[in-house]
């Protein structure tokens, strides 16, 4: 707990963070720590708090960055903020120079990155605490830079402090990866778990030990220690008792943007819905009676999640039924990160389960290792109505039929687990980091639809 004490002639003032994840990122021993992941979770308050700690060391200095200085002198920004704050503190401001001086000689500042060459103004120096707010605003570049900053003689080890808002297009998101779920959302058991990590050649290798670390690279690797601590706005309950209409605003926003801004989420996009929205599909409660055609369209893959690559690309199998009056409905999805071994299991068990009446097809990859895989596809399939399709059309051209339907309400979703999963992925869509589910949506409506300029069946 950080908590600073200071005797007036009439009271005693004590300034400390709110039980929670604020505490919890004041008390970290993280060399790095990253604080946030939704809108009003008391996250700059936390980062003007974070250098009061050592208000009393003469040698003491901190900077705290925001990417442009008008950022920093908005309303309700980092300056007007602090006012409130160190004057408690008797501290002095120098407002031209953005700098407080505490009655030790301990000085905050306030700077900005505005441009990328910014960061060699400031170029030797030596800065015991670092912070970024809106880490996601800076670029990476900029970050490693000035931890090369992040050195000091005042007896405090230097250590570096950011705060920032989901977004899945950062260099952040790449960085904070084993925090967050599939779905976005941060795992609660990880929140400040500690882990170690050296940098070669630009490359995060992480362990999660220091230990680990040195016996692998040796002792001149020096590795950090880093932690992500999530936080939304019912963790700042002074925030809420002070304006409980905040959450309200919250609610109002766009649906995407509620997502990133008061659910956390780390996958969604603020470009989503450019080609698919879920407000498009009805989802039911069973499947209708009196369907055409059923198809089960695999998009394969065959890799496990491993340390170099802990989000490889999904096995995806997705069954749409056609009907007369021109309406699908997607009924089911099946999904596998695994080996070829274990995919190839799934895909037989899932023929067998769908039954003879649901045709199989899948998309062949090129060249001639496409081919060969193709034809053992449809020989382990042997009994059953299935085919391989090519393709020489783009991913965002075969998925506009299927989108346009959508928009219409013609394509229903039967109500399942996977769901969240599939419309998630389906919104992000060009942009997002997998497109399997789409790929299997447009491939099994292509097909349904004849659409061979656009899958050309096999």
């Amino acid at each position: 707990m950080v908590s600073n004490a200071v005797a007036t002639e009439d009271e005693v003032i004590t300034i400390g963070p709110q039980a929670g994840p604020q505490t919890a990122f004041l008390t970290t021993k993280a060399d790095i720590a990253i604080y946030g992941g939704a809108a009003g979770g008391g996250k700059s308050y936390a980062l003007l708090l974070e250098p009061l700690r050592h208000y009393s060391n003469s040698r003491f200095g901190a900077v705290i960055f925001r990417r442009n200085s008008t950022q920093v002198r908005n309303e309700g920004g980092l300056w007007h903020e602090s006012v409130a704050l160190y004057q408690q503190l008797n501290a002095h401001p120098r407002e031209a120079f953005l700098e407080w001086l505490f009655p030790s000689g301990a000085r905050v500042k306030f700077g900005h990155l505005e441009h990328e060459r910014s960061v060699y103004d400031w170029h030797g120096s030596q800065i015991p605490f670092i912070g970024f707010d809106e880490l996601t605003h800076f670029s990476e570049r900029q970050f490693w830079y000035m931890l090369s900053r992040n050195r000091s003689t005042s007896g405090v080890p230097g250590y570096i402090r950011a705060t920032c808002n989901p977004d899945a297009d950062s260099w952040v998101r790449k960085l904070i990866d084993w925090y967050i779920n599939a779905e976005g959302y941060p795992i609660a058991e990880r929140s400040g778990v500690l882990r170690w990590f050296v940098r070669q050649e630009d490359e995060i290798i992480w362990a999660d030990s220091k230990e680990e670390l040195l016996t692998r690279f040796g002792a001149d690797c020096m590795p950090k220690s880093f932690t992500f601590i999530p936080s939304n706005i019912q963790d700042n309950q002074i925030l809420m008792q002070k304006d409980p209409n905040y959450i309200a605003s919250l609610k109002a926003l766009s649906r995407i943007e509620r997502l990133r801004l008061l659910g956390g989420n780390w996958n969604v996009r603020a470009t989503a819905g450019q080609v698919f929205q879920r407000e498009w599909f009805p989802v039911v409660d069973a499947i209708p009676g009196g369907w055409m055609r059923a198809l089960r369209f695999w998009d394969r893959a065959a890799t496990k999640p491993n340390e170099s690559n802990r989000d490889p690309d999904w096995t995806r199998g997705l069954k749409l039924y056609k009907y007369p009056n021109g309406t699908f409905v997607v009924a089911d999805l099946k999904s596998m990160r695994d080996t070829p071994g274990q995919v190839e299991s799934l895909v037989k068990n899932v023929a067998s389960h769908d039954g003879q009446s649901v045709a199989i097809m899948s998309q062949q990859d090129p060249g001639s290792a496409g081919v060969t895989e193709a034809t053992h596809f449809i020989s382990m399939l042997a009994g059953y109505n299935v085919r391989v399709a090519t393709t020489s059309k783009d991913k965002l051209t075969r998925a506009k039929p299927v989108s346009a339907q959508a928009e219409v309400g013609n394509i229903r979703v039967l109500r399942a687990p996977w769901n969240e999963e599939f419309f998630t992925e389906l919104e992000n869509f060009p942009d997002g980091k997998h497109d399997d589910i789409v790929d299997v949506l447009s491939g099994a409506f292509n097909e349904l639809c004849g659409g061979f300029s656009l899958l050309d069946a096999l």
